[in-house]
């Protein structure tokens, strides 16, 4: 809006021409995004706290967790609204790209909310119905996947495509059915791994700050045909204005660690981590770089594996050799990967930190794969 507003100005004095430049414009999101987060979270917590929206606690889970009952939960809006609120005051209103972004996070956020509202309803901690959060899920990436290839974002760029890391200027091509299935599998594999990893104070917030961090400087580089030209990626033209997108929603991570990081006030709860991952899900695919996205956010998805490898070696044991020996050998002493490690006797916030380390790290390693080429 003020790009619309201020940038026609700079005729009249140079110092509206700021509004040009899209590092001004992110930076501006990011730091309105941290302060609108800072006000809108004492608000909506105690909203949340008259209105009773506690944390419903799993049975099974730690004994340590269970002291968290009743912490306010539906604590994503915060996130949500922080986000959308100064991509829409500093983003170019007519891109394509930031629009989509926008649906996806609002999506994606209807479907955690319907969750946690029905686990508050219940007073249980099973909510939506497993198949119907993924009818939703599914819905929006066959319709995002269906979108893309009849109306291309970028001129010259294969809609069905994707680019690889490590190779330049190579690029794969999928056949439309293909693409579309592989549109719905990121989406919905980033929902659902940033929802198995909001499982400790912070733990989600941090690393997702970090992969938008992350994110804003490749939707910043791809949308400079210089850059990309200079690094051997796809230029897409347009793309750098999700380089706001992805400042906002990391300033509105920040903004929410305040109030999430140990011991939390408040937590994001489906709401936030579902529009999260979709969010960050459908930027990757915006940019092509799916690829990218499994490498930044390498802790998210190692959190997912844990899951998927823990209930797939408990079946098999439990198929063939029993319920007692399948309890007995279990890959990890509890999934997702974090409880695991407060199993072996970690403090909550020294897991904590020490997955930020590695969400730097696999950060850091992404943004290399762009001069390893």
């Amino acid at each position: 809006m003020l790009y619309h507003l201020l940038a026609p100005l700079a005729r009249q004095h140079i110092l509206f021409n700021l509004f040009n430049y899209i590092t001004f414009r992110a930076a501006g999101a990011t730091v309105t995004a941290l302060l609108l987060a800072f006000v809108l979270g004492p608000l909506i917590i105690r909203k949340l706290r008259e209105h009773n929206v506690g944390q419903v606690v799993r049975a099974e889970g730690p004994a340590s967790h269970q002291g968290k009952r009743g912490t306010p939960t539906m604590g994503g809006l915060i996130i949500i609204l922080a986000t959308l609120v100064p991509t829409l005051l500093w983003a170019r209103l007519d891109s394509r790209y930031v629009m989509i972004a926008v649906v996806a996070t609002l999506w994606m956020g209807v479907i955690g909310f319907l969750d946690d509202y029905l686990k508050i309803v219940r007073g249980k901690s099973q909510g939506l119905v497993a198949r119907w959060k993924l009818v939703g899920q599914v819905s929006f990436g066959i319709a995002l996947g269906v979108y893309l290839l009849l109306f291309p974002l970028a001129a010259r760029v294969d809609a069905a495509s994707t680019q690889l890391p490590l190779l330049k200027y190579v690029i794969l091509v999928l056949p439309w059915p293909l693409y579309i299935g592989f549109v719905t599998l990121v989406i919905t594999a980033s929902s659902n791994s940033v929802n198995l990893t909001d499982g400790l104070d912070g733990l989600a917030t941090g690393l997702t700050a970090i992969a938008a961090g992350s994110f804003a400087i490749f939707a910043y580089l791809f949308g400079r045909v210089d850059a990309a030209r200079y690094l051997g990626v796809l230029h897409l033209a347009g793309a750098g204005e999700l380089t706001i997108f992805c400042g906002a929603l990391m300033g509105a991570a920040l903004g929410f660690l305040w109030f999430n990081a140990h011991p939390a006030q408040v937590f994001m709860g489906d709401t936030g981590a579902l529009a999260i991952g979709g969010a960050l899900g459908t930027v990757a695919i915006l940019l092509k770089a799916e690829f990218l996205l499994l490498i930044a956010g390498g802790v998210f998805a190692a959190e997912t594996v844990s899951v998927m490898l823990q209930t797939s070696v408990y079946r098999w044991h439990k198929k063939r050799r029993g319920k007692e020996y399948a309890d007995a050998h279990r890959v990890f002493r509890m999934a997702p990967l974090h409880h695991h490690f407060e199993k072996l006797g970690w403090a909550e916030p020294q897991v904590v930190m020490r997955f930020y380390i590695l969400g730097v790290l696999c950060a850091m390693i992404a943004l290399a794969t762009l001069k390893v080429r």
